[in-house]
Parts: C-alpha cells; sequence; structure tokens
C-alpha cells in the first residue's frame, strides 16, 4: 500500500469533467488499496477527490493549515485531519508521507505544490513518482513549457522525466505502477 499525495484544486471549477477525474482518482487510489493524503478540504476538486475515497472504501488523511481550518473548508469525515500552523508545514507534511505525487488541475497552490514536489526529486531529498492528470489538456502548455525549457538548455532531460503524465488517474498509476 501506498500513499498518493494529491494536488488539486479547492474550487470545483467551471466543467464537470473535472470533478469527475477527481472521483475516479479517489476511487482508484481506494480500489488499489492506496492512501490518499491531500489538503484537508471538502469542498472542490479536493472534497471530491476525498469524498471518492472513503466512499470506495479507502483512507483518506488530510494536512490542513489553520489559516484554512478557520474558515470552516475542514473536510470533518476523513480517516484523519491534521492541522498544521503553516502552508509550509502542511507541504512539507505532505511531501513527507508522500510514496507518489498524482496533480489534478488546479491553480496557483496546486503548481507551487507540483513544482517543490518536482524539486524535492530533483535535489534527491525524495525518490517518488509525480504526475499531471491532462484531463482535457489542462496541463498541455505547462508540459509544453517544461519541453522548452529543455529545448532551450534550461532543464536537463533527466529533470523534466520527474514529472509525468497521463489522460487519466487510472493510466498515470499504471505508470506509477501503482
Amino acid at each position: 500500500m501506498a500513499n498518493i499525495t494529491v494536488f488539486c484544486a479547492g474550487n470545483p471549477g467551471n466543467l464537470p469533467i473535472h470533478p469527475l477525474a477527481a472521483q475516479s482518482l479517489g476511487t482508484a487510489i481506494a480500489k488499489r488499496g492506496h492512501t490518499l493524503v491531500y489538503g484537508g478540504a471538502n469542498g472542490g476538486l479536493m472534497g471530491a477527490v476525498a469524498d471518492a475515497t472513503l466512499a470506495a472504501g479507502g483512507k483518506a488523511v488530510g494536512i490542513l493549515p489553520k489559516v484554512l481550518e478557520k474558515r470552516e473548508i475542514a473536510h470533518t469525515g476523513l480517516t484523519d485531519l491534521r492541522v498544521v500552523e503553516s502552508l509550509s508545514e502542511r507541504k512539507d507534511l505532505l511531501l513527507g508521507m508522500a510514496d507518489a505525487v498524482v496533480t489534478l488541475p488546479g491553480g496557483l497552490g496546486t503548481l507551487d505544490e507540483l513544482f517543490e514536489a518536482a524539486t524535492w526529486a530533483q535535489l534527491n531529498l525524495k525518490n517518488f513518482p509525480i504526475g499531471v492528470i491532462n484531463t482535457l489538456g489542462y496541463y498541455d502548455h505547462l508540459l509544453w513549457f517544461l519541453d522548452r525549457a529543455v529545448t532551450d538548455g534550461l532543464l536537463l532531460p533527466h529533470y523534466r522525466a520527474l514529472i509525468q503524465s497521463a489522460d487519466t488517474p487510472e493510466a498515470l498509476l499504471d505508470l506509477f505502477q501503482l
């Protein structure tokens, strides 16, 4: 069993496909016997992945900074909810617990967390697979940017390879051999 740390939006977005992908990921994590580790919120894609994991009989661990707990967004039905002092402490715990990192669509916080995971791997602080679920090509431009950084000699190819991509949660977990 692996701890799969998931980064994603705290909002559902405008397209129904994004919550469906989050639900699919949560279901796949549970059915494969893994544990979800995520940001601890009850709404958006975060809530969707957690609810689906729990509904499929899996375990869900949430890591929430106090500043967000006060906004009453904590998911109170989790297997384990840990409230920490800061966003930095949250990221350290999310990555420290991770055996794999999966990124669904999201905004600035999601990208920050994805790149922090890649930086940890680049610096050999932790060895885990990292990937994005490229729902409807959501991450196409980001992947193009990384490829461009390699082309321009600003990113070494083996560091580019740290961030993998698949169109569906199941395909990404298969790629990770989880």
